[in-house]
This record gives C-alpha cells, structure tokens and sequence, in this order.
C-alpha cells in the first residue's frame, strides 16, 4: 500500500487516496472467492468446484470485489493512520473506489475529518447570573399534599362524581356520527380535574352518578393531531362507578408512616433540604452552562463535519437505549413530543454541535492550564462509576479505556477551573441569540394507563439535552 495523494478540503478535512498494488489485491480476492465459491452455481462444476477465472468470466471480475473491499478498506485506514500520525476525529468516509482491470491495482479515496485548531478568548473572569435559591414553606405545603395524595385510600362512594374523584368509566367518541380509532376505552379510571382527557371532558363528567349516561359535546384543540384538530366531537359515557380519596391526617404517625422520621417537623426538614440541594445544583448547572456559552460564542474553531455527526450518532443511540427501556421506539418518542422527524433532527443536530463546541473549548483550557490527571483519580473514578452503574470493576474497564476516564476528568477540572474563576452577576450579550420557538405537543384525548404515564415521564427525562462533556465518556 501507497498513499498515492493528500489534499486538504474546507473544515479541516483532508482527502487520501491509497494505492493498492497488484498482489495484495489479488490475495483479498482470492480470500473472497474462497469464502463464496460453495454458494455459487456453475453449469458443468460441483458447488465450490468451479475455479475463479471461470466464475469471474461468467459472472464478472467485479464479482468478488465488494468482500475483499470489506478486507482491504479496514487495513487501508489502519495504514493511512499509522502512516501520517493524522489526529483523525468522527468517522473516516469511502468517497471512491477504483479497481483497475484484471485487477493491476486499486485505489481507495478518503475523506478524513482532523481535529480543529481552538483559538479561544476570555475564560477566566466571565460573568453569569445566578440566583438566590430560597424555598418558601407554600412549596413544602404542596410537596406535603402530593405525598398525602400518593398515600391515600382509595374507597368506593354513592355521592355523584366530585373533582379529585376517580370516575370509573366506559367511553366512546365520534366525530360526525363516526366513532374514531382510540377514542373508545371500558371501566377507564379517569381522576376528575387531572387534565388527562381533552379539555371540558372532565368537567362534564364532574356531577354524574353512578349508572348515569351522557353525551358530551366537546372539540378538539387546534394542536390537536391533523385528522381530528379543531373537530367538533360527542364523547357517549356512562359512569360506573366513583372512587374517592380519602387523604391520611398530617401528623406525627403520617411522617413516621411515609419517611424515616419520627415527626412531621423533621420530615418537613429534609424535604426542604433535599429541594435546596436540587435547585443550588440546578443553578450551579444553569450558570457553568452560561459561562460556556460564552466561551464557545467567542471561540474559533472550523469544526468539521463529522464531529458532529459522531456525536450525533452517539446522542441517538444513548436516545435509543434509554427509551426502548420503557417498551417506546424513537417513532413513538417524537410522536409524543410533538415533532417531526426533520424538527427532532434539526434539534437534535443543534445540540450535537454545542456538545462538541463544549468538549473542544475545555480540552483546549485543560492544554493551556497544563491541568494532569494522578492515577488515583483514575482509579477513584473507576470505582465511583462501577458503583454508580452496579457494574463489576473489570466488566466497566472492558468497555471504558483509561484514555476515556483521563479526558473526563480533565474537562471536569477545566469546567470546574472556569467557574472558580467566574464572577457571579448580571451577563449581557452583545446581541441576544434567537431561541426557537417549540412546538407544543398535541394533547391527547385519551390519558395514557398509568404504566405508560411513567413511561411518558421517563422518555422525557431522555430528551435531548446539552450534554455536559463529563456525562460523555
């Protein structure tokens, strides 16, 4: 093998082009053949029989070039990166392939992405807002009454249907007399006032008494999906039956019932402490955020391509796994989201870019603050994620290299050095950034079970977000 040329593109990207000589292509096509020759049929010879020459002019010499391709492509690239010690990121790409006749020789084009030059400006002394994280008691009076709600005995009444109730229905909806596919379900427990169904459903349905039937004359919301959106709609339904809450007392058993704590004082305590540690993290995330939007707002940088579309790949595959957890496929997830294809991937895209943005800047603070990894820290943070992940020491190590752990930590000290240096304050950008309107996502007019409801949680959590560099490796 030769590397016959290299000529540099836009966006730090360089296009090789390697020479296979005669020989070597001649021995991956002779693998080739051995490999398919007893699948392939020819007139006058057993399966396997047949010698190359023959099936090459029976069937072209091209025959078996994609499986030595498959051969001569991997060693190519491994060759082209020994050989030019190139800093290559995201993935290499095939732009052509030539193979001369009676296979004389090949040549091979790449395009490779290289890691970009950074110029970066100020990171020291930025300023960010960040606020004063207070919780007033109305937030632990309402965290108290979820808790009470999550815990409360659920008995059968004869009073007609009451908001907060849990009305036990049969429904059916149609929309100019035809009934409509999923708009019909059986001894539903719908709670009144939970905003589950499309709005005014539950409010007709507030008064009812068991055995009860009634037409409700509702329609549907403008957001709505295309085929019912702003349709007029009767929903036929018939109570069965109404459950009601009945909330624990807020006392000292209530407390020792639901938590850890002897009285109802102490349990207010910790919920109150356990809010503040979410929003200072919450703001602490919020203003290191900021602080590396500047940074990256000043930053130069000719980002290739490729990095993007790695971390793109990266981004949708964790997406994947995340969600199909909960029995969802990417489809479902962006149906639920209330977005197409081309705008979850556009957002997605948007995020990618920031992501690598991010890792660029900090790898070049960590490069110029001269900031080094002890192996301590290694092992510390192997154990830490072993734990975190209730992953056996030695699988993790299998599937994380020391390199991926070194280059977290040190976008960990470079994110935490930048902070440590920042000022707390108000920041003003020369020209605010336009932020893209999101598209609400249509309601439903029939809630998800409960089990899909946590799913539907769950597969948010999972959306996409700016990645810190830290939750990358």
């Amino acid at each position: 093998m030769t590397i016959k040329s290299s000529v540099e593109k836009e966006k730090n990207e360089v296009e090789l082009i390697v020479e296979i000589e005669s020989e070597e292509l001649n021995t991956a096509v002779n693998k080739a053949y051995i490999k398919n020759r007893n699948r392939i049929a020819v007139p006058g010879f057993r399966k396997g029989k047949a010698p190359r020459k023959m099936i090459e002019r029976l069937y072209g010499a091209e025959i078996f070039h994609s499986d030595a391709l498959d051969d001569l492509i991997p060693d190519a690239l491994r060759f082209v990166m020994k050989e030019t010690e190139l800093d290559v990121v995201g993935y290499p790409k095939v732009s052509d392939v030539d193979i001369k006749e009676n296979n004389a020789s090949a040549e091979i084009t790449f395009i490779v992405a290289l890691r970009p030059e950074v110029l970066l400006g100020e990171y020291k002394g930025l300023t960010a807002p960040k606020p004063t994280i207070e919780i007033p008691d109305s937030e632990i009076d309402a965290e108290i009454a979820s808790i009470r709600a999550r815990n409360a005995r659920i008995e059968k009444t004869d009073r007609p249907a009451g908001d907060g109730d849990i009305a036990v229905i049969d429904f059916e909806g149609f929309v100019d007399g035809v009934a409509f596919e999923g708009g019909k379900g059986e001894n539903y427990e719908l709670e009144l006032g939970s905003g589950q169904f499309i709005p005014g459903f539950e409010d007709k349905v507030v008064g009812m008494t068991t055995g009860e039937e009634r037409d409700l004359d509702l329609v549907f919301p403008e957001n709505y999906k295309e085929d019912l959106a702003g349709k007029a709609v009767v929903f036929k339904v018939k109570l069965n039956e109404v459950k009601e809450k009945i909330l624990p007392e807020l006392d000292d058993d209530f407390a020792m019932d639901v938590s850890e704590f002897d009285t109802l004082e102490e349990y207010k305590t910790d919920i109150r402490d356990n809010l503040l540690k979410t929003r200072q993290r919450d703001a602490d995330e919020t203003f290191e955020s900021i602080l590396m939007e500047q940074i990256t707002d000043s930053m130069e940088a000719d980002i290739p391509e490729a990095m993007i579309d790695e971390q793109f790949e990266h981004s949708m595959n964790t997406l994947s796994r995340q969600i199909s957890a909960y029995g969802m496929q990417p489809a479902q997830y962006m149906r639920m989201m209330g977005v197409t294809p081309e705008e979850f991937k556009e957002r997605m895209r948007g995020n990618c870019e920031t992501q690598v943005k991010t890792a660029l800047a900090l790898e070049k603070i960590a490069q110029l603050e001269g900031i080094e990894v002890t192996e301590e820290e290694i092992a510390e943070e192997y154990d830490e994620a072993s734990k975190r992940l209730n992953t056996e020491l030695e699988k993790l190590k299998e599937s994380v290299t020391d390199k991926d752990v070194i280059r977290d930590l040190k976008l960990r000290k470079a994110a935490k050095l930048v902070v440590e240096n920042a000022v707390v304050g108000e920041y003003k950008a020369d020209e605010p950034k336009e932020k893209s309107a999101k598209k609400p996502a249509a309601k439903k007019p029939v809630a998800k079970k409960p089990a899909a409801e946590k799913a539907k949680a769950s597969a948010k959590k999972a959306a996409p977000k700016e990645t810190k560099p830290e939750e990358e490796a």
